[in-house]
């Protein structure tokens, strides 16, 4: 029965104290109340999660109870204790928002074994609020890849998933972080648990603590009530600490902690609340050279990287390339509605090849998307691609030349097509509606040709040659 903080409302002192004596020797954290008054004013703090009371008090019933407790947003889950058993008064208690009913005397192992079921309960509630909210848990279909260093890669992931050590994954940006966390998750015996990403960069410095750790109501201005925090959340599966190397020196403090002692205090909170939770965190900064400039602490370092794998760049896994665009082209033909064929041609696989990838898989993905939406009949070219694309293939750098030389059946149209183009808008006074009407073309289409031209260096200016 352990990270329960349970609370015993009863005015009968000898009750109360019996049932917490029990309660606290199977590892509950309990404290007690003499009626409904100081029963209400300590839940209102936010931080139990299970009540048990007596049904009969002297200042208002246990029903009222949890009632008031509800319309103040309070959440504890409540089980009732009542000395006369009556289906109307257990049919009032569930109406009002109690979980459970037990009639007095009531035996300790009784308590338990409710107190169980109600804890079981909740988790369940709280996984599926996640759930909902994050929608997490979505296994996304798997990619086959070529390279040596992503082949090892995949290895490290299976080694280090089933066991529950702290992993540490580094890349830059785009590489695929996110991904490797959850693929760490899925491959762990916690699957069935939450995994709940954290972008550590995202959110405010001030409400971090708040956010990983959860407070009580009323522990600072605008807590209106209790919130669990992230880690808590995660208990039972693993938290996604993405950006780590934003984590402000305080909070890193606070993050040893959490990992050595296995436990969490709410801000605003006394007790400390058990979690059992796995971290793996991400960075694409030098944690080393944080720590040898004071900006990461050491010990927090050595912690998180107990397991270091590292997501290499795009350009150092060129082999990957080509079967990579065509997976993402299934998948955003998919997610898009494209129920047609979808083809390449291959100067487009060629110039995706060359390219640097300086935003990785997160930029091919965005180009890929960008380059279905274009395509015409399902047919992607060149100048379904960006600009700043074309401009660093070979073709783009040396365009002009390739186009003069006459070497070339594909550039030389292209020319005279630019060509056309150019006349024809300077024949509209500069007009580019009117130019794309004479052409017969619609206007997105003489602007996706004048970049494409523009990146070649055909034209300049948007049409000048």
């Amino acid at each position: 029965m352990k990270s329960l903080e349970v609370l015993v409302v009863d005015d009968e002192p000898a009750i109360r104290q019996i049932l917490a004596a029990h309660l606290g020797k199977s590892g509950c954290s309990v404290c007690q109340a003499a009626n409904g008054t100081e029963a209400l004013e300590r839940l209102s703090k936010g931080d139990i999660d299970v009540a048990i009371s007596d049904i009969k008090m002297p200042d208002f019933t246990g029903i009222e109870l949890v009632r008031r407790a509800r319309a103040a947003g309070i959440e504890t889950s409540f089980i009732m204790m009542t000395a006369y058993a009556s289906v109307d008064t257990a049919i009032e208690a569930i109406k009002a928002g109690a979980s459970d009913y037990m009639i007095k005397p009531v035996r300790n192992e009784e308590v338990l074994h409710r107190l169980m079921k109600v804890r079981d309960l909740r988790r369940l509630s709280s996984e599926n609020r996640v759930l909902r909210n994050l929608v997490m848990g979505a296994r996304e279909d798997h990619f086959v890849f070529e390279s040596a260093a992503m082949k090892q890669l995949e290895r490290l992931i299976a080694k280090v998933a089933p066991t529950d050590s702290t992993v540490l994954v580094t890349g830059e940006s785009g590489t695929g972080k996110g991904v490797i966390a959850r693929q760490i998750h899925q491959h762990s015996q916690r699957a069935d648990g939450p995994f709940i990403p954290v972008n550590c960069g995202a959110i405010p410095e001030n409400l971090m603590e708040s956010e990983l750790f959860g407070h009580i109501k009323g522990s600072f201005t605008g807590a209106d009530k209790a919130r669990k925090g992230l880690f808590l959340e995660a208990d039972k599966g693993t938290i996604f600490l993405d950006e780590i190397g934003e984590l402000p020196l305080a909070l890193q403090v606070k993050l040893l902690h959490v990992i050595e002692e296995k436990t969490v205090r709410p801000v605003g909170g006394e007790q400390a609340k058990r979690a059992d939770v796995r971290i793996v965190a991400a960075t694409n900064r030098d944690l080393s050279q944080m720590v040898a400039e004071g900006r990461f602490r050491e010990d927090l370092y050595f912690r998180l990287s107990v397991f270091h794998v590292h997501a290499p760049p795009l350009r150092e896994r060129r082999q990957d390339i080509p079967g990579l665009v065509r997976f993402l082209l299934q998948k955003g033909a998919k997610r898009l509605g494209n129920t047609g064929g979808i083809s390449i041609d291959p100067d487009v696989e060629d110039i995706l090849s060359a390219y640097e990838w300086p935003g990785n898989v997160r930029e091919m993905e965005n180009v890929v998307d960008r380059a279905l939406i274009l395509a015409d009949e399902g047919r992607i070219s060149r100048e379904d691609l960006p600009p700043q694309i074309l401009r660093s293939s070979p073709a783009g750098k040396n365009g002009a030349a390739v186009a003069e030389s006459g070497d070339s059946l594909r550039e030389q149209v292209r020319r005279f097509e630019a060509s056309v183009i150019n006349k024809a808008i300077a024949d509209a006074g500069g007009d580019r509606r009117a130019a794309a009407q004479k052409l017969g073309i619609g206007l997105s289409s003489l602007y996706r040709k004048l970049e494409e031209y523009e990146a070649l260096g055909l034209v300049q200016d948007g049409g000048k040659v």
